[in-house]
């Protein structure tokens, strides 16, 4: 498995000078195996970027997991110039929302007067697929979807591949115990080779922000070592934290790792990872 980060903040885009090295754009990870179909966690802003990489022949097939459709997460896929050429085609999975099914929600936020293009008038085939407690398959891989706290309908999804499995878990909200994990979590975690985590906040920010949908770097360490996840991702950086403070945080979390069996590093754009 090879995972390639093309956006790694939360919340909004952060493009300016203290983020250059980090980056700025919003969830998008694309995970490639030979012989197989990409798969796309999220659809954030840095969708954009990798578009600029794939086939524009109508041949372009992949599967994106979404785990909510909050703006950060969904905002890339109108300007993801794939889906624009007859022949391609990209089926979206995601939570059923208490709106209705996941693809009349995504059509709600996708229309005039809030965008000029409706999703059904993309030129490739995109369909929307709901999931929120599910397992099935992509190709050869085994996809797990379990439900996660947050605000409003979200999951984490894992996957399993002939030799590798990877959690994606970008949006959780942390018990204001900071040391209790939700065992749908641990069951998508557990002993997988990377974990993709939230990781939003400090403790000290956290304290003031402990019902915005998230957690803390601490926390997501917590999850990894519960879960005995082998190498943990920091993600969902949030937007105000600059390249320096991400270095720090960074650094002082592979210090707390240090008793312990998980690998710590933090997710940056262009970062690939091969397991």
């Amino acid at each position: 498995m090879r995972l390639t980060f093309y956006g790694v903040r939360g919340s909004t885009p952060a493009l300016c000078e203290t983020n250059r090295r980090y980056g700025g754009n919003t969830a998008s990870i694309v995970l490639e195996e030979q012989g197989e179909e990409p798969i796309l966690f999220d659809l954030g802003t840095g969708l954009r970027q990798y578009g600029s990489v794939c086939p524009m022949d109508g041949t372009f097939a992949a599967t994106a997991l979404v785990t909510h459709i909050h703006w950060d997460h969904v905002q890339g896929l109108p300007f993801f110039a794939p889906v624009h050429v007859p022949g391609a085609r990209l089926d979206v999975y995601g939570p059923h929302q208490e709106e209705g099914p996941l693809g009349e929600v995504f059509g709600d936020l996708m229309r005039p007067p809030y965008f000029p293009v409706r999703a059904s008038e993309l030129g490739g085939d995109v369909r929307f697929i709901d999931a929120t407690r599910d397992t099935f398959v992509v190709g050869s891989r085994k996809v797990m979807v379990r439900p996660v706290p947050h605000k409003g309908p979200t999951v984490g999804y894992r996957i399993e591949g002939a030799r590798n499995s990877v959690a994606y878990i970008s949006d959780h909200q942390a018990p204001l115990s900071l040391d209790t994990v939700d065992e749908g979590v641990l069951e998508l975690a557990d002993g997988v080779d990377a974990l993709i985590h939230d990781s939003q906040y400090t403790s000290a920010e956290f304290q003031k922000k402990n019902d915005w949908g998230h957690c803390t770097l601490d926390y997501a360490l917590l999850v990894a070592r519960e879960a005995k996840a082998k190498r943990l991702v920091t993600f969902h950086h949030d937007p105000a934290h600059s390249d320096d403070d991400l270095d720090r945080l960074t650094a002082a979390l592979q210090e707390s790792a240090g008793d312990c069996d998980v690998d710590v590093l933090a997710a940056k754009e262009g970062l690939v990872l091969d397991l």
